[in-house]
């Protein structure tokens, strides 16, 4: 099993911080960084410390790492118009050597949107231009030739391949959710990963199985897809250090070890079992403490090389 770390900036999180993490994360050994993509911080409207913007900061990130991979999960297909944003995730590809990964969701945090005055519109009208979009971005990374689309929402009419991803045929885009219809058709039709996030094992499995199933449906190998999950970390060597580290992202202990990734790195290997188990080739550890760098290294020293056997 491989381990990402995932970060939630729109909490408060500077570029440098950031860029401390992604650094640390690299030297350390996890497979990538990715962050999330919000302009808004929830459970708190003050909009303290300010957003930043998912694409700058990877673009940053590219050119000062080397190694690990980048990406979001997930980008907000109500954020940005779907040209410029292949060509976006194009650039930075080129720009990290061909490290980038697009993971692209429906969007659904309306209270970003009417703060930022970005159109929002019903859940039905969010998933037909999400489904669009996932149509035109893997188009244009995969022309050839012009590419032209004439959707409900998004028209193009002999769009140049003018920035080419530097990964081939495109970078691997992402799709999640625990949707029981769409997002496993969508997943089976464009994914090259499909992740269940904040959920526990068996209803991990139970989603991995729809998408596996809308698979086959597509005539597709269920298996060349990879299935992966993300949980909030919390990992500490005594229940003292537990009980401070989930203190420092406002959760009670109990309730993350019933809901999270939390424990000592020992249980975290068995959770990260118990996932492997029902599938999981990859864990999104979602850090919400970026100061605590020990809390990566922790975690890289005494579980990441014997969840590297699973």
């Amino acid at each position: 099993m491989q381990l990402r770390v995932f970060t939630e900036p729109q909490q408060g999180a500077s570029y440098d911080e950031l860029l401390r993490v992604a650094q640390r994360a690299e030297e350390c050994g996890y497979d990538a960084f990715f962050r999330s993509d919000h302009y808004l911080k929830m459970g708190d409207v003050s909009g303290e410390p300010g957003p930043t913007d998912a694409w700058i900061t990877l673009a940053g990130l590219a050119r000062e790492t080397s190694t690990i991979r980048l990406g979001t999960l997930m980008s907000a297909a109500t954020f940005r118009l779907p040209g410029p944003l292949a060509i976006a995730v194009a650039q930075v590809d080129q720009m990290s050597g061909g490290r980038v990964e697009l993971g692209l969701g429906s969007g659904w945090y309306e209270r970003e949107h009417t703060a930022y005055g970005m159109g929002f519109g019903s859940l039905r009208e969010r998933f037909d231009r999400y489904t669009e979009q996932l149509a035109i971005i893997t188009g244009l990374w995969e022309a050839t030739e012009t590419f032209s689309y004439d959707g409900e929402y998004y028209q193009l009419t002999e769009a140049p391949p003018l920035v080419r991803p530097a990964q081939s045929p495109r970078p691997p885009v992402l799709i999640g959710g625990s949707g029981a219809k769409r997002t496993p058709r969508l997943a089976a039709r464009y994914a090259d990963e499909f992740n269940v996030p904040f959920a526990g094992v068996d209803d991990t499995a139970r989603l991995f199985a729809g998408v596996r199933a809308a698979c086959e449906r597509a005539g597709r190998d269920p298996d060349s897809m990879r299935y992966s999950a993300a949980q909030v970390l919390c990992c500490g060597r005594t229940e003292a250090q537990l009980r401070e580290r989930a203190a420092a992202i406002g959760r009670e202990l109990p309730e993350l070890r019933a809901n999270g990734l939390a424990g000592t790195p020992d249980e975290l290997v068995d959770k990260l079992g118990a996932f492997a188990e029902r599938g999981a080739s990859r864990m999104y550890l979602q850090t919400l403490d970026l100061s605590d760098l020990d809390h990566l290294d922790l975690v890289a020293a005494e579980v990441m090389p014997q969840v590297a056997k699973l």
